[in-house]
């Protein structure tokens, strides 16, 4: 048995230990697909955990909700009877506070409409959208 050397081998054979074209390809999107699916799953967690945090913080907001619209009760409550302490008459004192409220619920509404009609529709992206479609439908 002799061990001769015989200089450097060159073989195109595709089964050498240099990975195809193929395959190289193939192991991209396998490493790609995996890379998305683990991003989101990272996602998926960490919402999860926003979303909770977040459904507390709704809750306590409107649990404070709640509770201011009780205070803003008792202090009608208080300045109608205040206005029956000073000289109204309790009808009239508790209907004085009713119109105040309307007063301002009339002052909101004006204030809300003005702020609503200041809205106005996304010009840029129906013009986008609209491009988009005819490029869609020609090609």
């Amino acid at each position: 048995m002799s061990t001769e050397y015989r200089g450097p081998t060159t073989s195109n054979d595709p089964t050498d230990d240099e990975p195809t074209i193929g395959r190289l390809i193939a192991d991209t999107t396998r490493d790609v697909s995996l890379l998305v699916r683990n991003e989101i799953e990272l996602a998926k967690s960490e919402l999860k955990f926003s979303v909770k945090a977040g459904g507390m913080g709704a809750a306590f907001f409107g649990a404070a909700a709640f509770v201011g619209v009780l205070a803003i009760i008792m202090l009608s409550i208080s300045l109608a009877y205040f206005l029956w302490w000073i000289g109204f008459h309790p009808a009239l004192a508790f209907l004085t506070i009713f119109g105040l409220y309307l007063v301002i619920a009339g002052i909101l509404a004006f204030v809300g409409l003005k702020k609503v009609k200041q809205v106005h529709a996304p010009e840029q992206t129906i013009a986008a959208v609209k491009s988009n479609k005819q490029v869609l439908k020609r090609g």
